[in-house]
């Protein structure tokens, strides 16, 4: 049934423009390493296998044994709390709606013991979480994006978090006793304890895989990288899907695709999405990132291409909506008749660029605020009332 929705707030055209186009961490494993160098009208809304994290036990939701015997991780949990309560990371629910506002997409790289531009500290890492809940962000996944399915509770505003590089920093086993865990170190075992905390802090994150870099980038690491055996990747991979995070490709080394033939460049992301897809058989690639951000010469190679395996005569296609670029500040909405998914920017994790967007996209009036309501959308309007039927 539809309702409206009295806005208020100017809306202005102006949107943070930023970050630089550095390179991405991760090193060709063949030839020579490579050098760093937005439709229209609403609205979010995970099953479980494989290991889970040390830091205690799961967050509430299903659960099932992995091939180890560790108990997995739950699926997303429901948003149960009331808006209007006093509790810790609930935004004021008399924030003015305004589904048409600008949407963060977060890149990171490395969660490890120090910050740089491809690494953020441990602790770092946890106080961004905590950051985006206390302001009013969920995390959502880039196809919640694409599907308008963005249904969040009143006041707050989608986030969608990219991992670049499937690194065994952002997912790592240990093995007790037979059985695998996940590191509580690592990036995922940090946010599984920040879930047992925050139920609604969804399984949601998108992770660009590759699998055939150096320095264990390879479905978060092999041949004993950081203690990593080679037999787990598939199984991680999967795991995540299981859970509800999305799989984006990134290539098959991070190959700077500007430098090379049109041949090259659909082998390369090809040959990485058929490796996903061996990991998780029927599973639908929906985006891939640039590597280092560098386009393709022919451009529309990124999203969609073919390449003919030259020992079985068998060809795999690609076709997918959503190309990552490195920078470029916070996205369109997806009811913005100038959303354009094939060139999606994102704000590089570096020191206060959370906070620093987060600043900018509020004081503009220019941030996308959930109405609650699955069937309008709430459009901003210079003085006068704004709803359209979803």
């Amino acid at each position: 049934m539809d309702r409206s929705v009295l806005v208020v707030v100017i809306f202005f055209a102006a949107a943070c423009k930023g970050g630089t186009n550095a390179a991405s961490a991760a090193n060709s494993n063949s030839a020579s390493s490579d050098t760093p160098v937005a439709a229209q009208t609403s609205d979010t809304g995970a099953t479980v296998a494989g290991p889970t994290s040390t830091t205690g036990s799961p967050a509430t939701g299903s659960a099932a044994n992995s091939a180890g015997g560790a108990s997995a991780a739950a699926g997303p949990a429901q948003m149960t709390a009331q808006l209007n309560n006093t509790v810790s990371g609930t935004p004021n629910p008399n924030r003015v709606p305004n589904e048409m506002g600008r949407i963060m997409v977060l890149e990171y790289h490395l969660i490890t013991d120090h910050n740089s531009d491809y690494a953020r500290e441990r602790g770092q890492f946890r106080k961004d979480l905590e950051l985006l809940y206390n302001r009013g962000y969920r995390p959502v996944n880039m196809s919640d994006v694409l599907d308008k399915k963005l249904n969040l509770p009143r006041g707050l505003s989608p986030v969608v978090m990219v991992f670049d590089d499937a690194s065994p920093e952002q997912f790592r086993y240990i093995e007790k006793n037979g059985k695998l865990e996940i590191d509580p170190t690592s990036g995922l075992g940090i946010w599984l304890d920040f879930r047992k905390t925050h139920p609604e802090w969804s399984n949601k994150a998108v992770f660009c895989l590759l699998n055939g870099a150096a320095a264990g980038h390879n479905f978060f690491g092999d041949r004993g990288i950081q203690g990593q055996k080679s037999n787990w990747r598939f199984q991680k991979v999967k795991w995540l899907a299981d859970n509800g995070f999305e799989l984006c490709d990134h290539t098959l080394w991070h190959a700077q695709l500007s430098k090379y033939p049109d041949a090259f460049v659909q082998e390369q992301i090809a040959r990485n999405a058929l490796a996903i897809d061996s990991a998780v058989p029927g599973y639908k690639i929906r985006s891939m990132a640039l590597p280092q951000g560098l386009w393709p010469k022919n451009r529309a190679l990124a999203s969609k291409g073919s390449w003919t395996n030259p020992k079985t005569g068998k060809t795999v296609s690609y076709d997918w909506p959503v190309v990552f670029e490195v920078s470029g500040g916070p996205m369109r909405s997806p009811y913005d008749p100038a959303f354009n998914p094939g060139k999606t920017p994102r704000i590089q994790v570096i020191g206060n660029a959370i906070e620093s967007t987060m600043n900018k996209l509020e004081q503009s009036g220019n941030m996308y605020i959930s109405d609650g309501d699955p069937s309008v959308v709430a459009r901003p309007a210079a003085s006068t009332a704004a709803t359209i039927k979803k």
